[in-house]
């Protein structure tokens, strides 16, 4: 998903700037130990957890009873239900957070989160993720070098926080939120909060986190190999009516290997077309 610095369209020196603002971060400082060294092994502990508090009931009023389930209905109610919660749990591999389906609770943080052990361009802490997917990734990051093609890790967690900030800076850019809504998604709707999803980029820097690196080697080889580490390419060309953003060829979601595989075999390309859910275009 694209932070500040980044542009729909271009090459070159806007690569360039777009790497100049991802190794100061986005509400955090520079990146003391240089753009593309190896992550630290020591992992980075997770922000506490924050659930919002139940609402109180009206004072003189009684809270209501849940209403009886209709006869004959419990079946079919419990089959509805169970792959939902699969989908709506922010802690499975088969969570589908997009602009109608918001994270709960909204300010959601993974238990755990790891730096990855692969070459990285900015600040340990801006690319930490769930430890089985970070394991991953590092299995992916190591097959990719013994085919000669060098990957580097550009963006992982972010918090709610984060994320709001990233979506008012484009806000601000555009000027209005429609635009902004296309290329940045809203606080507690965003992958990158769970911790399964990632920004990938070419070891030599071109076309960072622009439309061009879908034509770079890097980009080719992991749309190629993905699946068999447990990826899926979240938000693919011409699916923008359906996932509700423009195509990112960069952008990696961690959905374990029996899924990413059903998919590739189907030749499913959205995790809503693969799950039956609704497509998300806008909020």
């Amino acid at each position: 998903m694209r932070t500040p610095g980044q542009r729909r369209l271009g090459a070159g020196p806007v690569a360039a700037a777009v790497l100049a603002v991802l190794l100061t971060g986005c509400g955090g400082g520079p990146d003391g130990s240089g753009a593309g060294a190896p992550a630290s092994t020591a992992e980075l502990p997770a922000p506490a957890q924050r659930s919002p508090a139940a609402a109180p009931a009206k004072e003189g009023t009684q809270a209501a009873a849940p209403a009886p389930a209709k006869a004959g209905s419990d079946n079919a109610a419990s089959d509805k239900a169970k792959p939902d919660k699969a989908h709506s749990d922010p802690a499975s591999p088969g969570v589908v957070v997009n602009k109608r389906r918001p994270l709960s609770p909204q300010d959601f943080v993974p238990p755990k989160l790891v730096v990855p052990r692969v070459e990285r361009t900015v600040a340990a802490e801006r690319v930490r993720l769930r430890p089985d997917a970070a394991a991953a990734v590092e299995k992916m990051f190591a097959a990719a070098a013994a085919d000669g093609v060098g990957l580097t890790l550009v963006s992982g967690y972010r918090s709610f926080e984060e994320q709001a900030a990233t979506y008012n800076h484009w806000v601000g850019q555009y000027g209005d939120e429609a635009q902004a809504d296309e290329v940045s998604a809203r606080a507690g709707h965003s992958e990158h909060q769970t911790g399964l999803a990632f920004d990938i980029g070419q070891a030599d820097g071109t076309c960072t986190l622009v439309l061009c690196f879908r034509d770079t080697e890097a980009a080719r080889w992991t749309a190629q190999h993905a699946a068999r580490y447990g990826f899926i390419l979240r938000y693919p060309q011409g699916h923008h009516e359906v996932t509700g953003f423009s195509a990112e060829s960069w952008h990696f979601r961690y959905v374990g290997p029996e899924i990413a595989a059903a998919m590739k075999a189907a030749g499913t390309a959205t995790l809503e077309e693969h799950f039956g859910l609704p497509p998300a275009p806008g909020y």
